[in-house]
Parts: structure tokens; sequence; C-alpha cells
């Protein structure tokens, strides 16, 4: 068992973080926005974390004190949250495709603007960044906790009145605006609530990776991250967690189906290189012969369903 940690510890950790990263996408389309802003706060909280930990606080001995990282997460959260508001504000007045490209157009503003600071290290980025632990495992320590204080967060906001405008925006913003529902309050929140979320794992992610550039916020990872909740489930918020699992575990099986030799080379190659492209496979078929992804709301329910017929109840006597 050990072996087994030692061996797959980094994308056990990594699989957390993709379920994390699926649940900040999921929070904008609980409200119908297609935001795809996610890889934006993701390396913004990175670089909080990497140039805070490098540059500003200083320790002595091996391992990195846990309270600056603690620090570093929240620091992260409320910027990711301010600049959320900031940025929220004017672009969720656009709907559909326009607002999806208007949030690649702010990732793009921040992998530029990263690009050309010293402070983040240029291209090149921040390397040598220091670790709380001196295994990768050891994060799950951080990374799971994490995951399931966010999931009770979403599972309680969905029963709330918040929740519950949330879905009457998705679901007809006229009519929610015509039952007295703030839609931009509620778009905005959402959407905070998502940076925030992002941004945390963001700084998380650059000590678990010890190094940080401007490569962790692209398009391209907003389409993995969106293909997360899209093939788990965007109903659901079980969904984008079993999509962030699975979906980040992919191209490690992938990769080790095309280096065991016994497919032909250039098979082995488009597995082991061709993430995108798979990917882009999945969200067409997906789109078209699972609608709502593979964790539907009404397959939660036959599923606790049948484990509540499992489990023992107590009879009731009479008084």
């Amino acid at each position: 068992m050990t072996d087994f940690f030692n061996t797959y510890g980094f994308l056990i950790v990594s699989m957390i973080f993709g379920a994390l990263l699926g649940l900040s996408l999921y929070l904008p389309l609980m409200a119908g926005q297609l935001s795809l802003a996610t890889p934006g706060f993701y390396a913004l909280g990175g670089y909080i974390a990497a140039i805070l930990s490098t540059k500003v606080f200083t320790f002595s001995g091996t391992d990195y004190p846990l309270p600056y990282v603690f620090l570093e997460m929240l620091i992260a959260g409320i910027t990711s949250g301010i600049l959320a508001i900031l940025l929220g504000v004017p672009v969720l007045k656009l709907k559909g495709i326009y607002l999806a490209i208007g949030t690649i157009a702010w990732v793009e503003i921040l992998r530029v603007i990263a690009l050309n600071l010293d402070i983040t290290g240029g291209a090149v980025g921040i390397f040598a960044i220091p670790q709380p632990f001196s295994q990768q495992i050891q994060y799950l320590w951080i990374a799971l906790p994490l995951l399931i204080l966010v999931m009770l967060f979403v599972y309680r906001l969905e029963k709330i009145r918040t929740g519950r405008a949330f879905n009457a925006i998705r679901e007809d913003e006229l009519a929610a605006g015509a039952m007295g529902i703030n839609p931009t309050y509620y778009k905005v929140l959402a959407f905070t609530l998502g940076a925030i979320i992002a941004g945390v794992v963001g700084a998380v992610s650059a000590h678990f990776l010890n190094t940080w550039n401007s490569r962790q916020g692209t398009f391209d990872a907003s389409i993995i991250f969106l293909a997360f909740v899209l093939i788990g489930g965007s109903r659901t918020f079980i969904g984008p967690v079993i999509g962030g699992l699975l979906l980040t575990a992919l191209p490690e099986v992938l990769r080790n189906i095309g280096s065991n030799g016994d497919l032909p080379l250039w098979l082995a190659q488009f597995l082991k290189d061709g993430r995108l492209i798979i990917f882009g496979i999945l969200l067409v078929s997906g789109t078209i012969f699972y609608p709502q992804g593979l964790v539907t709301p009404e397959l939660v329910k036959r599923v606790f369903g049948k484990i509540s017929t499992l489990l023992p109840h107590k009879k009731r006597g009479l008084i």
C-alpha cells in the first residue's frame, strides 16, 4: 500500500484538485453562466502563493510552515474574489457565447501580464517553491478536507434561497427577475464564489507542483475544466467531482497504455500527446449522447435511495 501511494501520490492529489476546479466552474453554471475564467483565477492564486513563499515569507528549516500556506490560500481567495467582483459586474452582462469569449479574454490578459512581469518570472516562471511536505501524497491533508468542505458548501448552497435563485436564473432569467430575484447580484455572487475556490486551489497547487508559470492559465485549461463539468454532469455538484476525478486520471491511463509497447507507434504517440483532441471528442460525444453528463440528479436520487434501503431502520413503537 505504501508503494502504491508513493507511486500514484501525484496523480491522486491532482485528481482531487481537478474535482475542486470542476466545482469552481460549476458554480457560475448554477446561475446559467458559461464562464471560462477559472484558469485565470487558478493561475492568479498560484502566482500569489509562489511570490509570497519565495520573496516575502522567510523561514528556517526543511519544511515550509503550514500556517504560511493557509495564509497564502486566504490571500489568494480574497484577491480572486475582489477581482471577480470587479470583472463580473461588466462582463456578466454578456450572455451565452459572448460571455465565454469575454472570460477567455480575461484569462489571456492575465497570461500576457504574467509573461511580461519580472516578479512573475516572465516566460520562465517561478521555480523552487518551498514545500510544506516531504512527499506529494501528504498534500491530501490539505486537498481532501478542502474538497469535502467545498462539496458540503455547494450541497448546502443548493438547498437555501441563494441556490434556488441560481437555479431560477439558469432556467429563465426574465421569469426570475419578474419574481423579484436580482439576476446581476446572483450571477456576480456565483462567479465570485467560483473564483475564490479556483484561487485557493491555485495557491496549494503552486507548492504541490514546485514551479509556476503562465502555462497554468491558458485557453487549453479552460477546455479541460469545462470538460470536467460537461462530461461529469452540470445539474448536480457530484457531476463535476466525478468528471474532475476521471478526466484528470485519463491522461495518465492513456500514457500508460501508450507506453506498454503493445500498440502501434503512431497510436501510442497519439494516446500520450493527443489529450486535447480526446477531450474534444468526449465533449462532442458527451453532448450528443449524455446532454446532462454522466451524473444526473435522477441518478443521484436512485443511488442514494438504494443505499438508504440497505441501511438498518429502527422500528417505531406505539406509545
